[in-house]
């Protein structure tokens, strides 16, 4: 009991450093799924329907980001852009490098679920005088929507989780913070516990997230 309360009173101690680390943690995340997600749709619609010249180095790009590493891509995305002589803070290039991570695995789950969209359907809506941008709205994107979430929100998790690879760039996000503190009272175990209850809350959180748009988009 006694462990406990003296807790409790480190605890409140790091309220601020710890809230601060969470909401960058969640910031950084947020801003990964969504610019990760927005390209993983270009990647995907490339893969699928581009002539092969323009596919291919949308092919590279995937093959090369699926097969590396996310600490080498953060690092990478740390270092590299300094030597071209782009400025990107440490929080610039983590979301970055989570986001051209996030892209490559979008991109890839897109291309399968919208080539596994019967070619009939296609020929069917270009029969009755689609354009094709008007096919992807009506008639692929909803199909490939309903079959690429689970995989989705599979990737959000897996950048969430990533995220605490940042710490190594110093980005101040709930690891590191969750280090500096237990640099200080040496509650290691206790602190490490509670940061890992806060990964685990927002993975649950996206988790829902996901489970309802598809529970929409089944009802639809």
């Amino acid at each position: 009991m006694e462990l406990f309360d003296s807790f409790l009173q480190q605890l409140w101690i790091a309220r601020e450093a710890l809230w601060h680390g969470f909401m960058l943690t969640v910031g950084i995340s947020v801003a990964s799924i969504v610019f990760g997600t927005l390209l993983g749709c270009v990647v995907a619609l490339q893969l699928t329907y581009a002539p092969l010249l323009l596919r291919l180095p949308f092919r590279i790009y995937v093959d090369l980001m699926r097969g590396t590493p996310v600490l080498v891509l953060i690092l990478a995305s740390f270092y590299i852009p300094a030597v071209i002589g782009l400025s990107l803070s440490a929080t610039e290039a983590g979301i970055l490098a989570l986001s051209l991570f996030a892209g490559a695995h979008i991109g890839e789950l897109g291309r399968g679920a919208l080539q596994a969209i019967p070619p009939g359907q296609i020929e069917a809506g270009r029969s009755i005088g689609l354009t094709f941008p008007k096919l992807l709205a009506y008639v692929l994107v909803p199909q490939a929507l309903r079959a690429a979430l689970p995989p989705w929100i599979n990737t959000g998790v897996e950048l969430i989780k990533g995220s605490s690879l940042l710490s190594i760039i110093g980005v101040g996000e709930l690891l590191l913070k969750t280090q500096e503190i237990i640099g200080r009272n040496f509650m290691t175990i206790e602190f490490y516990v509670f940061a890992g209850v806060l990964y685990l809350i927002v993975n649950i959180a996206l988790d829902q997230f996901g489970k309802s748009v598809e529970r929409r988009m089944s009802a639809r």
